[in-house]
């Protein structure tokens, strides 16, 4: 694959101990993927932000300000990130869908690109912009926007399986699996929205645990690491 999005979990960037970032393991990421770009790959990134903010604190909070809390929280984590990959000894720039001046650039796809041949990390912050969708659905938009030749969702398991494995322990992982089987089976590998956006546009998408960063090596080399969801 030569130009891949790399969606990430805020919770992979957290520490254990209850601290927003696991620094050590965030540097360790910042050198996997300046590997990936050493060895010929376009990197764009997108961060959730689940570490920092998940949905609306106490149920009350009106869901559109919530999500522009998320949003910014986003931004939060791609300056880290950015930090990481810059002292590791790559370029990188954060593009913003909301203009942030001078945190960030605003992003376009044209720029987004143009990065990427250039040889930069481009890391993808404030989802799409408006609430209501989440970065997994930010993620698949960004990836055909920029021509991205697949999507690597680095997740918190290791396979899709059938049914959650924590409380069926009956419940299998999948190799592969269609976008259409993943959406009629209502099976939580990703938000339902980016599921059937990948399928409308033909995106396959690579789901894998994020146990150690090279896993990221891995499935950007096309190593047979998680489960590959396939477009119809």
């Amino acid at each position: 694959m030569k130009r891949v999005l790399l969606k990430l979990s805020g919770e992979a960037l957290a520490n254990r101990s209850g601290e927003i970032y696991d620094v050590a393991f965030v540097d360790k990421v910042a050198v996997t993927l300046k590997t990936c770009r050493d060895e010929g790959h376009e990197i764009a990134i997108v961060v959730g932000a689940g570490n920092i903010w998940r949905g609306r604190a106490g149920g009350e909070m009106d869901r559109t300000e919530a999500d522009r809390m998320g949003m910014l929280a986003t931004v939060i984590n791609c300056i880290c990130l950015k930090d990481a990959i810059v002292r590791a000894g790559a370029d990188a720039v954060v593009m913003t869908a909301v203009p942030m001046y001078p945190f960030a650039e605003t992003y376009s796809a044209d720029a987004a690109k143009s990065a990427l041949s250039d040889g930069k990390i481009v890391i993808l912050g404030a989802g799409l912009g408006i609430p209501f969708l989440s970065t997994d659905t930010a993620g698949a938009v960004r990836a055909a926007e920029i021509g991205a030749d697949a999507i690597l969702m680095a997740k918190n398991v290791d396979y899709i399986y059938t049914d959650d494995p924590r409380k069926n322990k009956d419940a299998k992982p999948l190799k592969e699996v269609k976008a259409s089987e993943v959406l009629a089976m209502n099976l939580k590998a990703m938000d339902a929205t980016a599921t059937a956006f990948c399928l409308s546009v033909g995106m396959p998408v690579k789901v894998f645990g994020l146990n150690t960063p090279e896993d990221i090596i891995r499935a950007v080399s096309g190593e047979k690491v998680g489960t590959v969801i396939t477009a119809e």
